[in-house]
């Protein structure tokens, strides 16, 4: 599965931005899609994910309430809608792939920057 992340920028506190995530080659194979991110410094973490097939999102506490993940099956495309942007969200956020079977997730997009301007 390839994956291709888009939609960062730059984004005053309390703002909003929407990433986007294009999967191609063998998509049939993913049971989950997630985001996760990583700051400078700091070790690349959770921030949320869905099963594709049966819809069902979690989230990391720290954007719960704030941040949307959500999936477009027949478009291979999954959205992380965020809202209320904090600074502590400036990161590379990444996309990434769990394929049917596999306990970790095996692919991963380039990613994308977000940066929150206080």
């Amino acid at each position: 599965v390839q994956l291709q992340a888009s939609g960062g920028g730059l984004v005053q506190a309390g703002g909003s931005l929407r990433l986007s995530c294009a999967a191609s080659g063998r998509t049939a194979s993913i049971s989950t899609m997630g985001w996760f991110r990583q700051a400078p410094g700091k070790e690349r973490e959770f921030v949320a994910r869905i099963i594709w097939s049966g819809g069902a999102t979690y989230y990391a506490d720290s954007v719960k309430g704030r941040f949307t993940i959500s999936r477009d099956n027949a478009r291979n495309m999954v959205y992380l809608q965020m809202n209320s942007l904090k600074p502590e969200d400036t990161a590379v956020y990444y996309c990434a792939s769990r394929a049917t079977g596999n306990i970790s997730f095996g692919s991963w997009g380039q990613g994308t920057q977000v940066t929150v301007s206080s």
